[in-house]
Parts: structure tokens; sequence; C-alpha cells
């Protein structure tokens, strides 16, 4: 099985986490796995790197990491051209400009004829039966359909937030009739199946086209058992509660500044939270304005209010951050079409959750039946200081059997158990010959699973 999936571990990239168990749950059920992602240089302009995480890839997985980088991330002035360097914003555009020539993608579409490359190279030396690729870039969606055109190797297309769905504004990202329209109905046509993460944008698909229903599949994006503490218990009535958010800082900055107003109000008007602290860790920004944008001033201005800005953390060490927070902050942009793999991580924490987006968003549907949420409020900063005077006094009084009862709902949302039933099916549909009724041109892979009992 050949896996294209740009943002792979070491990528300091939230979708990783899903990509390191999809390439482990594929190897676990016998498929000779080969991960086509992009050099770690490339991830060292965006978000950097995060080394924990490929500590945790199944030994028996390839990896091929093809050189290919950012252009428009390059913080290096000297490397700029005069024009560039003169007006930056202009030779965006143009970069921009033609990438899309070349696919509809501003920009990662320059990238097409060398993913194209690499995958019809890489299965010549070691033929494939299956080709998974994860989206976004979408680019990847080009390589897919070189590799189906010309070997006929059958693909599963894991689109995570859908292509045609814009999951910020609530509607369609393009018609059906533009070139993108075009790419994704005939991708989506000769695809043996489709993974969304979650029910509405399935949904979405399934309404756009009826006709490929029956290859949707809503595989969620879970949470990873070892980031989770063993035990959670209340918080200690001798020291100040201590609230945390963990993600990259990628929000919209009106979204930060009614979370951070909100905690402001809460902390003066309620004496349970004199001398809480919000402690807020993850990436802010990325490449050139990393740790140096509107975000963070917001944040360093909110420091007086017990704000307190930690930085990224490597996925080995979230275990211990949650064994010392007393409630986590969801904060995620989007609504209905949008969940955020990290509710699912909150959830099985125990922990109270304050909930810092649209009231109609996915999440919120989600957290529903979690007994430790303190609500959707939207994004006004007195319901929001609300909702953390609430969570501030669940943290003190949810007993632990009501913390391990809100544990015991979310482990069905654990990562390999949203992402076992999907592989296997996808291992059936291919050792069947496939589904889309294309011929399936068989391999020394294929061979060898019916030797060896390999896929």
């Amino acid at each position: 099985m050949i896996y294209l999936a740009i943002g792979f571990p070491p990528a300091a990239k939230s979708c990783a986490y899903r990509m390191r168990e999809t390439a482990n749950q594929f190897a676990a059920h016998g498929w000779d796995v080969t991960v086509v992602t992009i050099i770690d240089e490339a991830w060292e302009r965006e978000y950097g790197l995060d080394h924990t995480l490929s500590e945790g890839v199944d030994p028996r997985v390839r990896m091929v990491k093809l050189p290919l980088v950012r252009d428009d991330l390059e913080t290096d002035i000297r490397s700029f051209t005069e024009r560039r360097a003169l007006a930056h914003k202009d030779y965006l555009a143009e970069l921009r400009k033609q990438n899309l020539k070349i696919f509809p993608e501003p920009v990662f579409g320059g990238w097409r004829p060398a993913l194209e490359k690499a995958l019809v190279e890489i299965h010549r030396e070691r033929p494939a039966d299956l080709l998974v690729t994860t989206c976004a870039p979408y680019v990847n969606l080009a390589a897919t359909w070189q590799l189906w055109e010309s070997h006929r190797v059958p693909y599963v297309v894991d689109f995570r937030d859908g292509w045609s769905v814009d999951v910020i504004n609530n509607g369609e990202a393009f018609s059906k009739e533009s070139v993108s329209g075009q790419w994704e109905i005939k991708l989506l046509t000769n695809a043996v199946a489709i993974w969304n993460v979650n029910e509405p944008i399935s949904r979405w698909y399934r309404e756009r086209y009826p006709e490929l229903a029956h290859k949707m599949r809503v595989v969620r994006n879970g949470y990873d058992a070892a980031s989770i503490p063993a035990q959670v218990r209340p918080a200690p009535p001798d020291r100040p509660l201590v609230f945390g958010y963990l993600g990259a800082l990628n929000l919209p900055v009106p979204l930060l500044d009614a979370v951070l107003q909100g905690w402001r109000m809460a902390r003066q008007e309620d004496p349970a939270l004199a001398g809480a602290r919000f402690e807020v860790r993850g990436h802010i920004g990325a490449a050139w304005a990393r740790g140096d944008n509107a975000h963070a001033e917001l944040l360093r201005a909110a420091a007086a209010d017990g704000v307190v800005v930690g930085g990224s953390v490597p996925k080995a060490e979230v275990v211990d951050l949650y064994a010392r927070w007393d409630v986590v902050v969801l904060m995620v942009t989007g609504g209905r079409y949008m969940t955020s793999g990290k509710v699912y991580e909150y959830m099985a924490t125990g922990l109270p959750v304050v909930s810092a987006h649209e009231a109609d968003h996915d999440a919120s549907t989600v957290l529903s039946t979690y007994p430790l949420w303190t609500g959707a409020v939207g994004l006004d900063p007195v319901e929001l200081a609300g909702a953390f005077r609430r969570a501030a006094a669940l943290a003190r009084t949810a007993s632990e059997a009501d913390r391990e009862k809100a544990r015991a709902g979310a482990r069905q949302y654990a990562r390999e158990e949203q992402l076992i039933p999907a592989v296997q099916e996808v291992t059936e549909l291919v050792r069947r010959g496939g589904s889309t009724g294309a011929p399936h041109v068989a391999s020394t892979g294929a061979r060898a699973s019916a030797e060896e009992g390999r896929s």
C-alpha cells in the first residue's frame, strides 16, 4: 500500500496523529506500507517538528520524503530576488496564479508534477495494490488520479474536512462545474471508499453525489489513549484552578479576544477563580509569523489576568499537561461542518470542558452527552464568562465517579476504534477486486498475500 500523507510525523501538525494511526492500522492488517510525505525541512519552515510523534510509527512502515517545500514560507531574505524583496505581496500573488494553472489549489498546486512522478516511480519499484490519499493538500488527488490512469491502482480518498464543502463558512466551496468540481467528481467516482471526519461532512457529500453515497464512511479523528492520564481527580481545594487550551493558535483573532475578555470577567467576578491561571499551549502562528502576530499580542496583554503562554508541547508530554489541568477550553472556528479532533481528546480526560465556538457547531453535537460540558454559548464574552464560572464549579465538585462516567462515554472515540473498521472494510474490498467496477491489476504484493496472509 502507498499512503500519500503530507503531514506525516515528525511534522508538528494535528493531522499527523490521524496519519500515524492510519499507517499503523494498515500495517497491523498485514499491508506492506510505504508512506509518501515531504522532507523535514519543509515542516521546520511551518510549525516545526515533533520527533516524539515518530516514535509511535510502526517500524514496518517505510518512509519516502520528497524534496518539496513551500517557497512562500522562506524567511531567508538573502535568497529573495529583488522583485520579491521589494514587492512581496505581488510575488505571492503571481506564485499562486502560477500554481493554479497546474492544479486548482493556490498554495500547493505547483507540487503536482513532482507528486505524480514520485507515485509512479514508487509503484514501479514496489507494485501497489492500494493507494490511500489524505487531503489536504488537495493536489494529492492529481497524483492519485495519475496512478489510477496509468496503473489502475485502487484508491481511498481520506477527505477529512472535505473539499467542496466550506467548513468555516458553512456552504459550498466551489460548484460542480468548476475546475475543482470536475476534479472532485472524477476522483470520487472511481474511489474504492471516501472517508470524512464527521457526519455533517459525510452527509454533504451523500447529498451532493447521491450515486456515490454507498462509498461514504465517517472516520472520526478520535484521540490517542497514550495522551490521556490514567486517572483524573477533583481539583485540590487548597490551590487555585488551572484552565488550559492545547492546539494551534490559528483561530480568528476576534474569537481569541472574546475568550480572553470572558476569562477576565469571570476571574474578576467569581471568588472561585481568584488566582486561577489560563495556560495556553501550542503553536502561535507559522513560518515568519511564528510567535509574533496579533494572537501573541493579545495573549501578552492578558498576562495580568493570569494567562500564561507556554509554547508547543511534544506529543509524548501531552499526558502530563492534562494531569495538571483542572479544566480544558475548546477554542475552534467553523460551524456545523467542523468538529475539531481536540474535542475527543478533551472528553477522554474527564475534565470539565468550556466551549468557545459558534453554538451551531458539530463539536456541540459530540459534546451534547458529555456530563462535564458547560454548554455552547457562542462567542459573547459575557456568556463565555458564565461558562468559565460553571467550569470552575464543576472542577471543584465533580466526583471521581462523575469523571469516570465522562471518560467512559468518550472511549468510543479512541482513534484506533475509529480506524480499525474502516481499514478492515477497505482491505476486504481490495481482496474482492475493489468496488469501482474497473479492472484491478494484480501486483507482486497481491501474489504475496495469497502465500503469506498479507494484503
